[in-house]
C-alpha cells in the first residue's frame, strides 16, 4: 500500500458494528480513568474552550535535524503558545506522511536517533513542561518490534500523556489498547474524509483523549488551501463523543488556522514547521528563533 492510499485505507478498513474494545471488557477501565482523573489532555483543551479558542497541536520529528536542536526546535514551540506537542517517532517507512515528513525522519536516524534517545527527549521536555500535553505519533512497527508493554511503560515513565499509532485502526489495538489503559496513557484514533458514517461510533469509542480528523485524503504536507467540508464531517463526528476534535493534513498558514479554528477544538500544524528546520539546516542554531516565530504566527490565528 502507497502513503497516497492512507487516508482511504484508513476511513474504509473495517466496519465492524460491535466495538472490540469494549467487547475485551477495556473500555470500561478506559472510563474509569478518563472521569477520574483531569490529565493533561483535558485540562488543555477546557482551558482552550475558556479562552474562545481552539488549542495549538505541533508535529515535530524527535530528533530532526539532531538531538540537540532537535530539543530547541520542540522548546520553541512550546515557550510560544502551541498548547499540545505530537513528538514523531522517526520510523524508516512512515506511511502516513509526505516528502516533508519522510525526510525529516530519514535526517532524525542519520543522525543516530533511537527510541532510548527519543524517550531521553521526552524526559528532557516533560522536566522542563510539566503541563504540556506530549503525545506520541508514531507506527505499529515501532510499537510491536519494541515490545507493546515495553514501549507503553517507557513512554509514559518518560512523560509521554497519548499515543497516536498512525496505522493501527481500532479493531485491531486491543493489545495497545490494553497496555495503555494499564499505564494511564491516553488513545488517539483517526477519522479520514472516507470512513463510513455507519464506522464513526467504533473509532469514536475507542479514543480516550481526543480524535484526529484527517482532512483530506493522502499523506502529510503543506496545501494551498484548507480541505472543504470540514464543518459537516466534525459535526457527524461529535455526534458520536464528547471527546475533542482536532484537525490537521495540509494546515500551514495563519489564515488556514483562523479558518479552521472556527470550528475545531484544535488545530494542527506539522509539515510547515518541519519545513523551519529544513530551511536552516546549513545554519542550526538559527532554528530556535526562527522555530519560535513561525509557532508565534500560527498560534495567532487560534482565537475564534
Amino acid at each position: 500500500m502507497g502513503g497516497d492510499d492512507y487516508a482511504a485505507f484508513l476511513g474504509k478498513r473495517g466496519g465492524h458494528a460491535k466495538n472490540p474494545l469494549r467487547s475485551a471488557g477495556l473500555w470500561a477501565s478506559m472510563d474509569v480513568y478518563s472521569f477520574c482523573l483531569m490529565d493533561r489532555i483535558a485540562t488543555t483543551f477546557a482551558r482552550a474552550r475558556a479562552e474562545n479558542r481552539a488549542a495549538f497541536v505541533a508535529y515535530l520529528c524527535a530528533g530532526d535535524p539532531d538531538f540537540a536542536n532537535s530539543h530547541e526546535a520542540c522548546r520553541a514551540l512550546l515557550k510560544n503558545g502551541v498548547d499540545i506537542l505530537e513528538i514523531g517517532v522517526p520510523f524508516s517507512d512512515p506511511l502516513a506522511d509526505g516528502l516533508t515528513n519522510q525526510l525529516a525522519a530519514q535526517r532524525a536516524l542519520d543522525s543516530g536517533m533511537t527510541m532510548a534517545k527519543v524517550n531521553e527527549l521526552v524526559v528532557a521536555l516533560r522536566a522542563e513542561f510539566p503541563e504540556v500535553p506530549l503525545v506520541f505519533y508514531t507506527y505499529y512497527n515501532l510499537v510491536f518490534s519494541n515490545g507493546i508493554d515495553v514501549y507503553v511503560r517507557e513512554a509514559k515513565a518518560a512523560g509521554i500523556d497519548g499515543m497516536l499509532v498512525l496505522d493501527l485502526p481500532p479493531e485491531e489495538a486491543v493489545d495497545v489498547a490494553a497496555a495503555c489503559a494499564r499505564e494511564g496513557l491516553k488513545s488517539v484514533f483517526i477519522v479520514a474524509p472516507t470512513t463510513p458514517p455507519e464506522r464513526l461510533p467504533v473509532i469514536t469509542a475507542a479514543a480516550t483523549g481526543f480524535i484526529y480528523y484527517v482532512s483530506r485524503e493522502g499523506v502529510t504536507g503543506v496545501r494551498d488551501a484548507v480541505a472543504g467540508g470540514i464543518p459537516e464531517a466534525l459535526a457527524a463526528i461529535k455526534a458520536t463523543t464528547s471527546l475533542p476534535v482536532v484537525v490537521g493534513f495540509g494546515i500551514g498558514k495563519r489564515e488556514h488556522v483562523a479558518e479552521v479554528a472556527r470550528h475545531a477544538d484544535g488545530v494542527v500544524v506539522g509539515s510547515a514547521l518541519v519545513n523551519v528546520i529544513r530551511d536552516h539546516l546549513s545554519d542550526r542554531p538559527a532554528i530556535y528563533a526562527a522555530m519560535a516565530a513561525k509557532a508565534a504566527d500560527l498560534t495567532a490565528g487560534t482565537a475564534r
